[in-house]
This record gives C-alpha cells, sequence and structure tokens, in this order.
C-alpha cells in the first residue's frame, strides 16, 4: 500500500493554482519590463527624473565604508559568484535527488542572462559618468539584479518557505541599493532587472512544473498499463 501511494500523481488542484497564479505574475512582469523599456528609448536612452533624483540622493551619502560595503554583494553576484553560486545550487538539488528543481533553477538563471546580455547592448543606455564598478558602458537592464531576482524567485517557487521569500526579497533590495549606490546602473535599470528576473523564473518554474506533471502522468499511466495486462490475461485463462 505505501508503494502505491508513493507511486500515485500528487493532486493536481494546488500545483494549477500556483502555475496559474505565476503565469500571471511572469505576463505582468514582462508587459510592464516592456513598457519600461520603451520609455527608457522613447526618452533617447536617457536618464528619467526619477533616476537623477535617485543618483543624486546616492551621490550624497556616498562614503568610503559604503563603497566597501557595496561592493560584496556586487562581487558575490557578479560573473564568477553566480556562476559558482549556481553550481553549487544546482549540485545540491542533483544530490538531493530533486533534478526537475535543478533544472528549474539552472534554466532560470541561464535564461536571464541570455535575455539580458544581448538587450543590454540593443538598447545600448549609457551608465552613470560617475561609476564606480563598471567598465562596460551599457546598463539596461541590470544584469546583477536580474540574476539576484532570477535565483531568489526560482528558490522561493521550489521551497515554499516564506522565510526563503523574506531573504530573497532582502537580497534583491541589497544588490539593487548596491548597483545604484555604485553609480554602475541608474534607478529604472535596478527596476528593468527586477521584473526581468521576476518574468523568466516565474515562467520558467510553469514550464519545468508542466513537464514534471506530464511526466508523472506518463509513468502513472504506463504503470497501470503494465498491471491490466496480467490481469487481462488471467481473465482470459477463465
Amino acid at each position: 500500500m505505501t508503494d502505491a501511494a508513493e507511486r500515485e500523481p500528487a493532486p493536481l488542484e494546488e500545483p494549477d493554482a500556483r502555475r496559474r497564479a505565476a503565469v500571471v505574475v511572469a505576463l505582468a512582469a514582462a508587459l510592464a519590463f516592456v513598457t519600461l523599456r520603451f520609455v527608457v528609448v522613447g526618452s533617447g536612452r536617457a536618464p528619467l527624473p526619477v533616476d537623477r533624483w535617485w543618483d543624486a540622493l546616492m551621490m550624497s551619502v556616498l562614503t568610503p565604508v559604503g563603497v566597501v560595503a557595496a561592493w560584496v554583494p556586487a562581487i558575490v553576484g557578479g560573473t564568477i559568484g553566480m556562476i559558482v553560486l549556481s553550481v553549487i545550487g544546482v549540485t545540491s538539488l542533483l544530490f538531493a535527488r530533486r533534478r526537475w528543481d535543478a533544472a528549474a533553477l539552472g534554466l532560470a538563471i541561464a535564461v536571464v542572462v541570455a535575455v539580458g546580455a544581448p538587450m543590454a547592448a540593443v538598447i545600448a543606455r549609457l551608465r552613470p559618468s560617475e561609476s564606480l564598478a563598471e567598465s562596460v558602458p551599457t546598463s539596461f537592464p541590470s544584469g546583477h539584479t536580474a540574476v539576484a531576482t532570477a535565483t531568489a524567485v526560482a528558490l522561493a517557487l521550489i521551497f515554499r518557505r516564506a522565510w526563503i521569500w523574506a531573504l530573497g526579497a532582502l537580497w534583491v533590495v541589497v544588490m539593487g541599493v548596491s548597483r545604484t549606490y555604485l553609480h554602475a546602473h541608474w534607478l529604472t535599470d535596478v527596476v528593468a532587472g527586477v521584473l526581468e528576473g521576476i518574468a523568466v523564473a516565474t515562467l520558467v518554474w510553469c514550464l519545468v512544473e508542466t513537464a514534471r506533471e506530464r511526466r508523472a502522468l506518463q509513468r502513472a499511466g504506463a504503470g497501470a498499463a503494465a498491471l491490466a495486462q496480467p490481469l487481462s490475461a488471467a481473465d482470459r485463462d477463465r
């Protein structure tokens, strides 16, 4: 009885409800991202008034200690740091025999980078001239913030823990403030990164969960067919 119960697919109502909500969030984030993109391009790729206000605010509170502190999330969330953390996260999930969750996390990070990096080159918005962190001139969207958001959202969807949502949100805020404190990005670059990360992570999670469910249903159907065959033969023998 225990083995049969373990093979039985989980009820579909809750996962379906979560996926529907995730799809709505993904579409809303994608729409907001596209809208912000057109606003930025329509302004001639120049900083918006809110960007100049926030940049001036960050400049007014700039201190040597603050710069050192801001570099911590910048390094952790940089290319090398995120590669290391991604490998650790995906490998840990694989060792825990959660290959579908490993796929969701790995794909979310890979897709958000694949989307954001070319888009920054296409939009070609210049960073603040006083940037303390980056030499590459393009800034929209913020890659650090997009990857941080995608990672946080993917992990929160996988583990379903309130404290993971809270830590993830805190990490995204810290990353966003760090990027603007170092004048590596305008505020709207960071907002765009958050929107991109949300859209990509939720959509990837939905696709992976749908594939997982279909695979489970296929296995359940194959198992039922295999069990039915001996019974049919026995019936014929009678």
